[in-house]
C-alpha cells in the first residue's frame, strides 16, 4: 500500500488537524520502513501567481517561498494509464510525515477505506521528487529524506 510512487485514494482522508475529512489523493514520496511515510496531498487549488504560466512540471518561486509540481489535466500519471480529470498541484510546503502504524489502523480495508489508484510513471515520479529535493521552500528534513 505505502510503496514509493503509489497514489492512494482515501474515502475519506482524515486530516491531522481533525477538522475535516474528505475523499483525497495521497502520493507516497518516501517510505521510511515500518515507522513513517513522507507524502504529499495533491489538490485542484492553484496558488501560483497569475503571471506564471506552467502547465506541467516544477514551479520554483524563491521570492514567494513557493514550490509546486503541476500535472496537467488528462496527462498520463500512472503506469496503468490513469489521468487526473483536473489540473493537479502538489505543493512542497504541504509535504508531511504520516505514521505507518496509525495509517494502517485508520485505513484497514482496501476497497472501502482506500484504493491504490496506481503507481506513478517512474520518470514523472523522479521529476516530482527532484522538484521537491531541489526547492528552497521545502523543509530541509524532507529534502534529506527524499535524497536517500
Amino acid at each position: 500500500m505505502f510503496e514509493e510512487g503509489n497514489i492512494i485514494y482515501f474515502t475519506p482522508f482524515y486530516f491531522k488537524n481533525g477538522n475535516t475529512a474528505k475523499s483525497k489523493y495521497f502520493v507516497v514520496l518516501k517510505n521510511e520502513g515500518f515507522t513513517s511515510i513522507i507524502a504529499s496531498l495533491p489538490t485542484r487549488k492553484d496558488s501560483i501567481p497569475n503571471k506564471i504560466t506552467v502547465t506541467d512540471g516544477c514551479v520554483e518561486l524563491p521570492k514567494a517561498n513557493l514550490n509546486c509540481f503541476v500535472i496537467s489535466k488528462n496527462k498520463t500519471v500512472t503506469e496503468c494509464g490513469k489521468t487526473f480529470d483536473f489540473t493537479t498541484f502538489l505543493y512542497g510546503h504541504q509535504i508531511d510525515v504520516y505514521e505507518t502504524k496509525l495509517m494502517k489502523e485508520i485505513y484497514r480495508n482496501e476497497g472501502s477505506d482506500y484504493t491504490v489508484w496506481g503507481k506513478m510513471k517512474p520518470n514523472l515520479f523522479k521529476e516530482l521528487t527532484d522538484c521537491f529535493k531541489n526547492s528552497s521552500s521545502v523543509k530541509n528534513k524532507y529534502k534529506k529524506i527524499l535524497s536517500k
